[in-house]
């Protein structure tokens, strides 16, 4: 049982929170319902995204598959295309995998227990409880980002952020702080308070509803907290790319099927290295000769290199221009998909790809 104190805190700070909330938080279009899927659908946006990005994204993702059976009857490319740019696309292979499996196995209906939500592919611990809590009224704490900053601060947690030890921690803050009556409302405080007031850098602590019994605030501990271990090693990767051009005006693509970044998107046919390619290097390359074989090639590096910055990786890429001047051109492996220029647009490429082929105006072509 709570000692009346314990009870007395965790009844003011949610009034305080959910008060706050109710006073400060953004009109949101997944805040206006209860529907799981609309909720389902903002949470995976929002797992490696801003709202202020997520917001076009979940506005024409809803409105291209505004229910479970839409999106579960859409083809594999249909919901990579409406996903392109957002990044981390297994979320995109996973929210269509899991439409597929409700509709087929679960009668379209989103199961009400987190241990059933987070059996669907895609589904963790955090979007279970967020589905449960604000589309079921289930009282269970919704643990991201900026709760772990908010709580971190607030109880003056100094186990880093990152560790498992942390998150059980403040998932049991959170969960003990949670009331009956309004789970949904309280868990949306909390992660808009994160988001909004408790920030990353320079918080405005003073205007702070909770800055008289914040442990980091009293002090002086808020830009230090939370803290963190060192930083994962970012790797780097340097693919050197080529834009075919057939004599009829195709292009090659290829899927990206591997175990790899971009897995299930299309971009060119590529080369990776330890190094970017010179034209002349570039020529030297084993691969051309067995791609093209005899056929006469012309060849041009594009000027602009580019640079795509991943969570633990970083992209250097080149593109070169390669004209074949043969009319009956050497056939191209299997894995590479001969279409014409305009058709580009209906596949699903990575940002990388789409901002090259937009300074190269080939959208418009």
């Amino acid at each position: 049982m709570l000692s009346l104190r314990a009870m007395n805190f965790k009844s003011d700070f949610a009034k305080i929170l959910i008060h706050w909330y109710l006073e400060n938080h953004r009109d949101l279009p997944w805040r206006s319902t209860k529907d799981p899927y609309n909720i389902w659908v903002s949470e995976i946006i929002l797992q490696q995204t801003r709202v202020n990005q997520g917001l076009g994204y979940y506005t024409r993702f809803i409105l291209k598959f505004p229910d479970l059976r839409s999106l579960a009857n859409a083809s594999a490319d249909e919901v990579m295309k409406a996903w392109e740019g957002l990044g981390y696309y297994s979320r995109a292979r996973h929210i269509h995998e899991t439409a597929r499996f409700l509709v087929n196995q679960n009668h379209g209906r989103f199961p009400e227990e987190i241990e059933e939500l987070i059996k669907l592919k895609g589904i963790g611990k955090y979007t279970a409880a967020a589905i449960a809590a604000i589309a079921f009224d289930v009282p269970v704490a919704v643990v991201d980002g900026n709760v772990m900053r908010f709580f971190s601060r607030y109880f003056g947690l100094t186990e880093p952020i990152e560790t498992t030890r942390a998150m059980q921690n403040i998932n049991k803050l959170a969960n003990s702080l949670i009331g009956k009556s309004q789970p949904g409302t309280f868990n949306q405080a909390l992660m808009e308070f994160g988001a909004l007031q408790c920030v990353p850098v320079n918080p405005n602590c003073a205007n702070c509803c909770f800055c008289k019994t914040c442990d980091a605030f009293r002090t002086g501990r808020v830009n230090k907290l939370p803290m963190r271990s060192n930083k994962t090693k970012t790797k780097a990767r340097f693919f050197n790319y080529l834009l075919i051009f057939t004599p009829d005006d195709s292009i090659y693509i290829k899927r990206r099927n591997e175990k790899d970044i971009w897995e299930r998107l299309y971009d060119l046919p590529l080369i990776e290295n330890n190094e970017l390619f010179t034209v002349d290097k570039l020529k030297e390359q084993n691969q051309l000769a067995e791609w093209f074989g005899s056929t006469k090639i012309e060849a041009k590096a594009i000027e602009k290199d580019y640079r795509h910055i991943l969570t633990h990786q970083i992209i250097h890429a080149r593109f070169f221009k390669i004209h074949l001047k043969d009319t009956e051109p050497a056939p191209m492996p299997v894995v590479f998909l001969r279409i014409p220029v305009p058709e580009f647009k209906n596949y699903p490429f990575p940002r990388l790809i789409t901002n090259f082929f937009t300074d190269q105006e080939l959208l418009i072509r």
